[in-house]
């Protein structure tokens, strides 16, 4: 049989990890860089260039599956009252499990926009918020969104530069993408007292079925009551909670 070779070598790689993805399911970069022989760095940009252009889409476990574009479906756009409505029973859960405010917000260009919340019970909470603006990249459910971009997109969301924050720790957009590679890494965003002094905050992004950011969940906590002990536990109760909005609007 005669051996054939790909005339171009980086759109051959690209093929063979769309359809790894479509034959066998999620991929991480360590496995398409096994796959194919190559440097972690170079299957990472070629997964990346894929996600760029809807061919892969990234998990918050940091795996890269099929995306609209590959798949040939594109998921149902929501409005923003069909998240509230959704998000209800499962921020009222979230709620319970944290004991802390729990906030819902949506991308809005570079900002969040917070659009329902549920309150703390306790006697210090922060207060829940409706309406209100802020750049994504101080909120830890802005992050979690943000997060699931490319550097590109976040290049053009940012191209006027960064909006000045009083107490944002991200100044450039350089630190931002930086700051992206662990929120991917850890598989949420972390806000610690960059909306606001007294205020720490952990999110996780509600995804469409390609892994498009709709949404983000946070758990909102006062500084002095934060515990670094519970963190992994109010993740993964995050998780669950964004996981059950993305079925009951997408099913």
């Amino acid at each position: 049989m005669e051996n054939k070779t790909s005339p171009v070598e980086s759109v051959d790689r690209a093929l063979v990890l769309m359809m790894a993805m479509r034959d066998g399911g999620p991929l991480s970069v360590k496995a398409a860089a096994e796959l194919l022989g190559v440097a972690p760095s170079t299957a990472h940009r070629l997964l990346n260039s894929l996600a760029y252009r809807g061919f892969a889409a990234q998990s918050h476990d940091r795996t890269y599956r099929q995306g609209p574009e590959f798949s040939g479906r594109s998921a149902q756009p929501v409005s923003t009252e069909q998240i509230r409505q959704v998000a209800q029973a499962a921020m009222q859960q979230l709620q319970a499990a944290a004991g802390e405010t729990v906030q819902l917000m949506v991308m809005y260009g570079g900002h969040i926009q917070f659009i329902d919340g549920v309150e703390s019970k306790r006697t210090l909470r922060i207060g829940k918020l409706v309406g209100n603006l802020m750049p994504a990249f101080v909120s830890a459910g802005g992050k979690a969104m943000l997060a699931r971009m490319t550097n590109t997109q976040l290049e053009d969301l940012y191209r006027s530069g960064l909006l000045s924050w009083s107490t944002s720790k991200i100044t450039t957009p350089s630190l931002l993408k930086r700051h992206m590679t662990k929120v991917r890494r850890d598989g949420f965003g972390a806000s610690i007292e960059e909306t606001e002094q007294g205020v720490m905050g952990l999110g996780v992004s509600i995804n469409d079925p390609h892994g498009v950011p709709v949404a983000a969940l946070t758990i909102a906590t006062p500084s002095v009551r934060f515990d670094r002990s519970a963190v992994n536990a109010n993740v993964e109760a995050l998780h669950r909670a964004a996981a059950t909005v993305t079925e009951a609007l997408y099913r």
